[in-house]
């Protein structure tokens, strides 16, 4: 018995068996497969790597080191713990290194100098690379190659340095887009000489993100190609990712390098240990107390969910269970007792506050110290982050509970498990955050902890749907005009576009830089376009996909800055009133103020917290893909719709058993968001064929829409919060009963598509949840939604059957299965 089978059993003692492992998946380990050095790589190098424990590569590094010295665009795509890192690291220092000493032999360079961008998608994990990349240049007693990390963190001082020293900048794509592109002429040095490219953790760049890096990346080989010598070689860029389910693909979406172009390194070879994987399913529970912390107080800031921002978990019903959120800190606590290190995935910010809070209690009910037990997330101040990035490493800490921020490839070595709450988005990110769990070769558990959700209650009863899948393949539109448009502004202002730097950006690049034109943007002179307005062509876009910019959070009685928040969900955790949790402490928000994108809170021990509500419109602004049942009963729409949305009051409840305490109006502004949505209509004869009362129909439609918005994320690489709905019984445009689900990212990112795509297995499977499900009138497993700004009212379980059954016999033959439901790229590839 291994140590993972060792703390399972623990655990199911200490929890006592109440059917909580609902399965159990052993995943093998592999013994590694070792290669010879390369004869080229730099021997200082190759002594420090053996200085640190690496005697010899496995193969893979060796594979993917060759084709990147030979100038390969190379996808690395082998699992979490692989050491990816080492096959770009040996030919990026190799590289350096020889392009030093022929300059210092006042020869004239073959490679004319060389330097390299790493890109990551977080800070955390860019800080991480560069302290073992400099703890491998010390090993080789190398002092001739300088690498920095240079973010938004990054005092304007050591920034000058870095210009003028760097020979590898660490950074992320934000701090490309925002400051080094947009200021080209003062990294000159460093564009003149640049050789290698390297973005790491590629699976994060999906949806709108990873159409954002696709353009910075264009832009990137655009200003260095301006700054290169005719007989520089072209820039070699490596896509590395643990996750991906066709790494050719993603490497030519992010790039725009033809995929028959592209080495993929895939074949990993390095040594891992086995893994037991466990499905666990909270008891059902009629403690109010474990109720009300549950999913709905812990995931309030996410800010797209069901309807619309805002709304509660409902009490009472027949099948209510522990919260994913108290379990997960329960076991967590229960973990660190029996002598464990792990980590802990959560959803949201809130979540991974509440998992450390009951993970402490957990512990200190033992006589354990709560300090050893920690959250993690965004909307820390850098400080903070870095202490305990160190913390966990070095066993200080025992546990840290954090969103996906911890997710990529920061080293932490000797942790024993892994907890995720609930699905956390895409079959990607669980095994991305499962592989953290016994590395180097030890055995790990993984605890998937369901939420009551319709998509982690199918996954209970089909475990097949995760271990016999595979991973999803990245979405992602350059093509996108509400990404596309920005970028070409931010180009010309970089250097003017010309005819021939159009086609970097693909097909649809002149139409819309003519709009731009017309619409006082750019400026044409001659063969060229110049960018028109004073202000910097930068903030036209934000990479994230927040578009309004960000929160920042005060203290008032100090003025300390006490963490930030997207402004697209401030309205709902930062309003007048709001309760907002940072560090274990609480916070009573006292003014907010939108315009100024600043909140001013100060600490307050209340026994309550914050619930917001919101109204939402859809405005269907035009029909790209439409068809209709043999009947004419049933369409099928995409297209493009409008959401309006607003936060209209705020209610307060009992922490102890969500007890409402009132409610309270909020005067806050309207937010539009134009984006893709697939939508369907039902005629009234249709309806009136269900069999059901006319006061029932609204709670049928709105239960299927709940239901569907779950089980969406299995099909697509989407987390439900990058989703929302909206259903009506009756829409003046379509005039008639209609559903509607949309993509919560301005122009699309891509799942409607693979939404309409993909209806009948998409909705056979929502109909099949709530089937199985063996609540009477619906419960959050099936057709309740914890994100709902309606407080799941009305639903009807049976009707939302009953529908889904009608829509998916009426759907017409040619749109099951249409296709794979890919995106396509820019370049023409799919993605």
């Amino acid at each position: 018995m291994t140590q993972a089978d060792e703390l399972l059993s623990a655990l199911r003692v200490r929890t006592g068996e109440a059917g909580q492992v609902r399965h159990v998946e052993f995943v093998p380990g592999r013994a590694g497969e070792f290669a010879d050095w390369p004869t080229w790589a730099d021997e200082d190098i190759v002594a420090g790597l053996d200085r640190r424990g690496v005697g010899r590569p496995w193969r893979h590094q060796v594979s993917g080191a060759e084709a990147i010295k030979a100038g390969r665009v190379t996808a690395l795509a082998t699992g979490t713990g692989s050491g990816k890192s080492l096959a770009y690291w040996l030919p990026v220092l190799s590289t350096i290194r020889a392009s030093k000493r022929d300059r210092s032999l006042n020869r004239i360079s073959e490679l004319g100098g060389a330097s390299a961008i790493y890109l990551s998608p977080t800070k955390a994990l860019a800080a991480d690379q560069l302290t073992s990349l400099r703890e491998l240049l010390r090993a080789s007693e190398v002092d001739d190659v300088t690498a920095d990390a240079c973010d938004g963190d990054t005092p304007f001082e050591a920034r000058d340095w870095i210009r003028a020293h760097s020979d590898i900048v660490l950074t992320n794509p934000d701090f490309l887009h925002f400051t080094l592109l947009s200021n080209h002429e003062r990294w000159t040095r460093l564009l003149r000489s640049l050789r290698y490219v390297i973005v790491d953790e590629a699976h994060a760049y999906r949806g709108l993100f990873g159409a954002h890096l696709a353009l910075v990346l264009r832009r990137l080989q655009r200003v260095a190609a301006h700054y290169a010598q005719p007989t520089d070689p072209p820039l070699t860029f490596v896509i590395a990712s643990a996750t991906s389910a066709d790494p050719a693909l993603t490497a030519s979406a992010l790039t725009g390098v033809v995929r028959d172009r592209i080495v993929v390194v895939d074949a990993d070879s390095a040594p891992t240990g086995d893994r037991v994987f466990a499905l666990w399913q909270p008891p059902i529970v009629v403690d109010p107390e474990a109720i009300a912390a549950g999913e709905a107080l812990a995931d309030s800031d996410a800010d797209l969910d069901g309807d619309a921002p805002g709304g509660s978990l409902p009490q009472g019903g027949d099948n209510v269970r522990r919260s994913a959120i108290a379990e997960a800190g329960m076991l967590t606590g229960e973990l660190v007792r029996l002598g464990a290190r792990l980590l802990t995935f959560t959803r949201s910010r809130r979540g991974a506050e509440t998992v450390a809070a009951v993970a402490r209690d957990t512990a200190q009910l033992a006589g354990q110290s709560g300090r050893r037990i920690s959250a993690y997330r965004g909307g820390y101040l850098p400080e903070e982050r870095r202490a305990l990035e160190a913390a966990i490493s070095s066993g200080e800490i025992r546990a840290l509970a954090t969103t996906n921020a911890l997710e990529l490839g920061i080293d932490i070595s000797g942790l024993d498990a892994t907890i995720i709450a609930g699905w956390p988005g895409s079959r990607a990110s669980i095994w991305q955050q499962a592989g953290r769990a016994g590395r180097a070769g030890r055995a790990g558990l993984v605890i998937l902890v369901a939420r009551q959700d319709p998509l982690d209650n199918y996954l209970l009863d089909r475990p097949e749907s995760l271990f016999g899948e595979p991973v999803e393949a990245s979405v992602l539109d350059p093509s996108n005009q509400y990404v596309l448009g920005p970028h070409l502004c931010a180009a010309a202002s970089e250097l003017p576009l010309t005819a021939e730097d159009l086609t970097r950006f693909g097909t649809s690049a002149q139409r819309v830089v003519d709009e731009l034109t017309a619409g006082g943007f750019l400026r044409k002179r001659g063969s060229r376009w110049f960018w028109q307005p004073a202000e910097p062509a930068t903030a036209l876009t934000d990479l994230r996909g927040a578009g309004d910019g960000t929160v920042t959070i005060i203290e008032e009685d100090s003025g300390t800055v006490i963490g930030t928040i997207d402004a697209a969900g401030a309205d709902s955790a930062v309003h007048a009133g709001a309760i907002y949790v940072h560090q274990g402490q609480t916070f009573q928000v006292l003014w907010y103020e939108p315009s100024d994108h600043v909140a001013a809170v100060r600490r307050a021990g209340v026994d309550y917290h914050t619930w917001a509500r919101s109204v939402t419109r859809m405005e269907i602004l035009q029909t790209t893909r439409t068809s209709a049942s043999a009947s004419g009963d049933l369409t099928w729409n995409l297209g493009d719709v409008l959401v309006t949305s607003q936060v209209i009051e705020f209610e307060r409840k009992r922490n102890l058993d969500n007890i409402p305490l009132g409610r309270w109006p909020l005067e806050l502004p309207e937010r539009s968001l134009e984006t893709a949505a697939v939508w369907w209509t039902m005629s009234a004869t249709m309806i009136d064929s269900l069999g059901l009362a006319r006061a029932d129909i609204p709670g049928a439609l709105h239960a299927a829409e709940h239901a569907a918005i779950g089980v969406l994320p299995l099909l697509a690489t989407c987390d439900r919060t990058d989703i929302g709905g909206l259903s009506t019984a009756w829409h003046e445009q379509t005039d008639t009963a209609t559903i509607f689900l949309h993509d919560g990212a301005a122009g699309g990112a891509g799942f409607a598509e693979r939404a309409f795509h993909l209806a009948r297995t998409w909705l056979e499977a929502t109909a099949e949840v709530i089937e199985r499900c063996t609540c009477k009138a619906g419960c959050p497993a099936c057709v309740q939604s914890p994100k709902c700004g309606n407080g799941n009212s009305p639903l009807h379980k049976i009707g939302a059957l009953k529908l889904l059954r009608a829509v998916c016999e009426a759907l017409p033959a040619s749109d099951a299965e249409a296709s794979a439901g890919t995106a396509t790229t820019s370049n023409g590839s799919e993605a």
